[in-house]
Order: structure tokens, then C-alpha cells, then sequence
């Protein structure tokens, strides 16, 4: 269940050590804590960045609590890391198998995860397409036109050479580069939206007139914000890349990442977000760099460094989904390790990721049920709940009021939301809208 120890008190079997040395996840362990920062940026910030001024229907509140909300729940993975003494929980799944039970653990925890890293790799394989295309035509418009496929597989062609890199630490130019990308291309969205200005004729309400599209578009909406906060999902692993003794735990030097983390994040979400709906109203595309369009050298700059960007999150999220199948191909089905098993493995993982972004090149607009399926549970919830599972504060301590809190806050929202529908729309519409959100 945890891995490597902290102190004398655990150690392992020869054999289980060695390939625990060789997996992603754990074979390095001498990464800084500026690694952390920019790690988790790269994660979170993503190219989900974009779409934000599209998803500021529900308002800028979710987005502010969703901040402070996540922010919570990153804090309490982070302490949760080394909870056990001589223990590191370096994996998502082995703290919910801590706190669920070796097998509901692995149940709860890894078909979630696996939505969120696999759906996020398709959705980038497919935005890294799609950028690269956009730069083409916008640097070249009197070009002949080239079919999206054929830009998915020029984006795919990267991956199958940096996938081959062992670990974290062996990403974190890749990273560095990627976060720096995402700070750059934000402040171009925002800023040309500055320069653009308020459009004419511009609309701030729900773009639907019926309940059911208004529905939709919120919930779309929340998966989007929901997409902007998954870094969750690989927080574990980063930490596991920070050495850690008793006398300097993992936590300080993660925690001083994420909070520089945080801080750029903020810089990256609220600017656009804001700035991007003042501009465009509810007509804005859900990537704001295409409801950009001048000056084009500076939207071309922009896509090239979301392609950056997105080469760099692919990676992020891809090392944790290697390490699960390398796990299974070594420890389950006794295949040796080396680096012909690990050619093969990950080579079949991104050309897998290629085909579905190939097949389904509409697969973004699927975000907002991956949000509420996976990326807002492993975000928003499943902390709190291991935090209450596995510490049981007492009822009405501090502890346990602010995890009761959390939780109860989507439903709060939700509530929220059918008031003000009521106010503008029929009561019978309503009423079923209502039973509908609470089942």
C-alpha cells in the first residue's frame, strides 16, 4: 500500500524494492520544492484556462470557492502523504485504500482517476491538434486547408519520444517550460480582450431559453471550473518525487510549491475569466483564443504556446497512468522491467489516446460530464471525505465543520441556482428541475 519508507521502522522486499526503484512514480525522489510549483501548475492550469470566460454563466463566485475550496482539499492530501509513520501514501489510490479498505479503496478511487488523467490526455491530444492547426491557418490563411486528423498526429509524434522519459524529475523542463507557457498565454487572452473591449450588443444571462438547456449549460459550466482544478489527481505523485525524513517531512517544501502554485494560478483564471465575459458576453467560444482573432501574430504566438503547454500537461498526467500499467504488466502479469516493456507499454497508451482524439475530435465538449463524474469527486469530495474517514474528528470541531462545509457546498449551489430559475421561469419547469438535481 505506501511505498518507501520514512524511517527504519518499514521496509520492503528486496524484489518489491527494486521495482518500486524502477516505476515512474517512485524511482526518484530528489526533486525541489520549485518542482512542486510548477508541476502543479502545469496540472492545473491546463488549457481548461480557456474555456473559463465561456463557463462564467453560473458566476464568478463558484469559481472564487471553487479556488478556496481546492485549495483546502490540495492542503489536506498534502498532510495525508505521510499520516502513517514510516509510510508514504505515494499514490491517489493508496490513500483511499487506507481509508476505504485494500480492495473498495482501489474500487473508489482508481476508476475515477483514470476518467480524469485518461479523458484529460484525449482532450489534450485534441487541443494540441487543434492549436497547431489554428497557428497554420492563422500564419498561413491562403494555405491549403489540412484536415484536424493530420495535426492530432503531428501532436501525437511528440509524445511518443518524451513518453519514453522515466519520471517526474526527468519532465520538469518540460513542466517549467509549460507552466511558463500558461502564464504567457493567459495574460495574452485577457489582455487582447482589454484591447478588444466591451463588445456592442453584448449579453451576460444563460444563453438557452428553456430550463432543461439552462441546466445544461450550468452543468457544463461546473464541469469546466471542475476541469480548471484537477490537479488533484496527481498531487500524491508529485509529492512522492520530494525526499522526506522525519526531521524534514515532504509536506513543508510540497506545500510551499503549491501555494506559489495557487498564487500563479489565481493570476492565470481570474484576469481571463473576468476580463474574457466583460468582452464577450455569453457570445464567447469555449476556447476565447478563437473568439480572438486579431492581431494574428499575437493569436498565433498564443496557440504555439498552448501547444507548449498542453505537450507539457499531457505528460503530467500520462506519468501517473504509466505507472498504474506498469505496475499491472511487472507485478500482475510478472513481465520483467526494462525498457523494451516500457517502449511498448507507453507507446500503445498514447497512440490509444490518438485514435480516441482522432475518432471523437468533439470529445471536449464532453468535459462537463467528466467534470461531474470524476473531476469534481476526486477534487472537491473524496479529500474530505478520507480526511473525515481516516482522522473521525469529533462532531462539531473545527475539522469536522469545515469538511461538513465543503461538502455541503455543491448542494448549496445547486439551490442557489433553482431559486434564481424560479424567478424567471415557470414554477411547474422548475419543480421538475428541482427533483431532477436532488435524485
Amino acid at each position: 500500500m505506501g511505498t518507501q519508507a520514512t524511517s527504519p521502522e518499514y521496509t520492503k522486499p528486496n524484489k518489491e524494492q527494486s521495482v518500486d526503484d524502477w516505476l515512474p512514480i517512485t524511482s526518484s525522489r530528489n526533486a525541489k520544492w520549485w518542482y512542486s510549483a510548477f508541476h502543479n501548475v502545469t496540472a492545473m492550469v491546463g488549457a481548461g484556462v480557456l474555456s473559463l470566460p465561456y463557463a462564467m454563466g453560473p458566476g464568478i463566485a463558484v469559481l472564487i470557492l471553487s479556488w478556496i475550496i481546492t485549495l483546502y482539499t490540495l492542503w489536506q492530501m498534502v498532510e495525508m502523504h505521510e499520516m502513517v509513520p514510516g509510510k508514504r501514501f505515494d499514490r491517489y489510490h493508496e490513500l483511499g485504500q487506507h481509508a476505504f479498505g485494500e480492495k473498495l479503496g482501489l474500487w473508489i478511487v482508481v476508476p475515477q482517476q483514470l476518467v480524469v488523467e485518461v479523458g484529460v490526455n484525449i482532450v489534450y491530444m485534441v487541443t494540441g491538434g487543434r492549436s497547431l492547426k489554428k497557428f497554420h491557418d492563422t500564419v498561413c490563411p491562403g494555405c491549403k486547408s489540412i484536415k484536424l486528423t493530420y495535426f492530432i498526429m503531428i501532436f501525437a509524434s511528440v509524445h511518443f519520444v518524451l513518453s519514453q522519459l522515466p519520471n517526474f524529475n526527468s519532465i520538469s523542463g518540460i513542466s517549467l517550460a509549460a507552466a511558463v507557457m500558461s502564464l504567457s498565454y493567459s495574460t495574452i487572452a485577457w489582455g487582447a480582450s482589454v484591447d478588444k473591449g466591451k463588445q456592442s450588443n453584448v449579453e451576460y444571462g444563460y444563453k438557452s431559453s428553456s430550463a432543461a438547456g439552462t441546466v445544461l449549460n450550468f452543468f457544463g459550466a461546473l464541469g469546466d471550473v471542475a476541469f480548471a482544478y484537477a490537479g488533484h489527481n496527481v498531487v500524491l505523485e508529485i509529492q512522492a518525487t520530494i525526499p522526506s525524513t522525519p526531521e524534514k517531512p515532504s509536506k513543508k517544501p510540497m506545500w510551499k510549491g503549491v501555494i506559489v502554485a495557487y498564487i500563479i494560478v489565481a493570476l492565470c483564471y481570474f484576469p481571463v475569466a473576468l476580463v474574457g465575459y466583460w468582452a464577450f458576453g455569453n457570445s464567447v467560444d469555449d476556447n476565447i483564443l478563437v473568439t480572438l482573432e486579431k492581431p494574428r501574430w499575437l493569436i498565433a504566438m498564443a496557440n504555439m504556446m498552448v501547444v507548449v503547454h498542453v505537450i507539457g500537461s499531457y505528460q503530467i498526467y500520462a506519468m501517473p497512468v504509466f505507472d498504474m500499467i506498469e505496475t499491472v504488466l511487472v507485478k500482475k502479469l510478472h513481465f520483467p522491467p526494462g525498457l523494451a516493456l516500457r517502449i511498448i507499454a507507453r507507446s500503445v497508451y498514447v497512440a490509444f489516446t490518438m485514435f480516441v482524439g482522432i475518432t471523437f475530435p468533439f470529445f471536449g465538449g464532453l468535459l462537463g460530464f467528466f467534470g461531474g463524474f470524476a473531476f469534481a469527486p476526486t477534487t472537491y469530495f473524496l479529500p474530505c471525505i478520507m480526511w473525515l474517514a481516516i482522522y473521525k474528528p469529533k462532531r462539531w470541531s473545527l475539522s469536522w465543520i469545515t469538511n461538513w462545509v465543503y461538502l455541503h457546498h455543491s448542494r448549496s449551489s445547486v439551490n442557489d441556482f433553482v431559486a434564481d430559475r424560479r424567478a424567471t421561469a415557470d414554477h411547474h419547469q422548475c419543480k421538475d428541475l428541482q427533483i431532477l438535481l436532488i435524485n
